[in-house]
């Protein structure tokens, strides 16, 4: 079936009834799902209060747990032990072989003090940019992990500014005396005026030849970084811990391989500017399962590059099992995009649920990105109160930032046409949305091969499709409450 427009009103209860194959990807389906290598380290373990670490919530610990890693380090890795307490610290890098386990209890409180994280380059949605120093990072890492089950906490609320509609009043009265300034219409505050001026010029982070981070120094408060950072790291775990209120994204392993992320716990505030969950970037063989979240953007985010640079790296975020979450308060609960200028494939979301989330599956991008999205598969999803759209994918998602250059919008096909194709998704359950789903390719590239199967939703109005090519439902019922007559504008 190929739509240029079409919208489908209470009538249609069965859709389309059109028998479809599951697209699999190649070498991996349900009965052959990808698989991540465990890390795997030695019993031997220090704890942090041997070489000085004080838990009571005002000593920097920074030297002290970085003792505690070199010692471990030096006798060919172990475990790194945060026993219960509040543990003040700044920016924490990680070795190869290390486990930084934190006990039952234990809080990693990162620093207030921004002197303590260093300028460094980094990557901000995908493209080259100075960033102030993660609190937890490692590049270049082999057997890796944070476990146990404690707190993780990023202090993100003295690197973030927010709008007072985000806030209830006695909320931004507070925020008000607690420092800071604010934009001269009074509706932003901001938690400097170095990072109100940065904010209103429209200032670009981005690292462009010539360029070093230090070149950055005078809008250092502005670059908010990313809580925990792994860039081409092998055997990654994240297991148990409670990882929370971030300055930026929360849970960013790029360009890494045999990732494992597992029983986590992600929380940032809803009006958290960029308060992703974790994104997912460039990433090869990857297990994402038992996580709970709660954020201020996407929640379960897969990227791969930005524009010309992401096509330039080229790596796809592939193989991938993500199963058994929750995600609560967030943009989408399961997101491709918009920054997958490298591709996506074989990824297979299962027996997850959305509750209250924006959007439920969600694919965005834009003329000028590029890369190819497939072989994507989603069953057994639940959605309840979904603000928006349960499933929606948009070719037309454009926001402007300062850090985005030319793109090539025209309607033509060429490096930069982004393609989604050959994805089924099963067995979706979905009661409360504003729309059920909607589909909106390119003229040029509609957005083909997508099979909807066994799926209820009850929303405000079902389906709105444009330039969608071969998309089959089967056994599918759009239960709405907005009268509306069908408008077929089938090319």
């Amino acid at each position: 079936m190929t739509f240029k427009k079409h919208f489908l009103p209470i009538a249609f209860l069965a859709l389309c009834s059109l028998e479809a194959a599951a697209q699999t990807g190649e070498n991996y389906s349900w009965t052959n799902l990808p698989k991540a290598q465990q890390p795997v380290f030695k019993r031997d373990t220090v704890r942090i209060t041997a070489y000085g670490a004080l838990p009571d919530g005002h000593t920097l610990n920074t030297p002290a747990i970085h003792k505690a890693i070199d010692a471990v380090s030096k006798r060919g890795g172990g475990v790194v032990m945060v026993p219960a307490g509040l543990w003040m610290t700044g920016p924490i890098v990680m070795k190869s072989n290390i486990n930084l386990h934190l006990s039952e209890n234990a809080t990693l409180l990162f620093t207030p003090d921004k002197t303590q994280y260093a300028l460094t380059e980094g990557f901000y949605e995908g493209k080259s940019a100075a960033r102030n120093q993660s609190p937890i990072s490692g590049i270049n890492l082999e057997n890796v992990a944070v476990t146990g089950k404690g707190i993780v906490d990023g202090n993100g609320d003295v690197w973030r500014a927010v709008h007072k509609s985000q806030l209830t009043e006695g909320q931004w009265k507070e925020k008000i005396a607690s420092g800071g300034v604010l934009k001269d219409d009074g509706k932003t505050w901001y938690p400097s005026e170095q990072f109100k001026k940065a904010s209103t010029d429209n200032k670009s982070m981005l690292l462009t030849p010539g360029k070093t981070p230090m070149d950055f120094a005078d809008m250092k408060d502005f670059l908010r970084p990313n809580l925990v950072v792994f860039n081409n790291c092998k055997k990654v775990l994240l297991e148990g811990v409670t990882f929370q209120n971030s300055a930026a994204w929360c849970i960013h392993p790029l360009m890494c391989q045999d990732l494992t992320i597992r029983n986590v716990r992600v929380k940032n505030p809803e009006y958290a500017h960029n308060g992703d969950g974790m994104d997912i970037e460039s990433c090869k063989n990857f297990l994402i399962e038992g996580c709970t979240l709660d954020v201020g953007d996407d929640a379960i985010c897969i990227k791969s590059g930005k524009d010309e640079e992401g096509r330039k790296r080229g790596m796809p975020t592939e193989n991938g099992l993500i199963r058994n979450n929750i995600v609560y308060n967030g943009h989408g609960g399961f997101v491709v995009g918009s920054e997958m200028s490298g591709g996506a494939r074989n990824i297979f979301v299962q027996n997850c649920t959305f509750m209250g989330t924006d959007k439920g599956l969600r694919f965005k991008s834009v003329r000028g990105r590029g890369g190819v999205v497939e072989k994507i598969y989603a069953k057994d999803i639940y959605m309840k109160d979904i603000a928006q759209e349960a499933i929606f994918f948009d070719l037309f998602y454009f926001v402007k930032f300062a850090t985005d250059g030319a793109r090539d919008m025209r309607e033509v096909v060429n490096e930069g046409t982004p393609v989604f194709r050959d994805m089924h998704f099963e067995n979706i359950v979905c009661n409360g949305a504003a729309k059920g789903v909607f589909i909106r390719g390119l003229a040029e590239m509609p957005i083909r091969n997508i099979v909807m199967e066994n799926m209820v939703i009850t929303a405000e109005s079902g389906m709105e499709l444009t330039d969608g090519d071969n998309i089959q439902c089967k056994n599918v019922h759009l239960i709405t409450t907005e009268k509306s007559q069908a408008v077929n504008q089938a090319r």
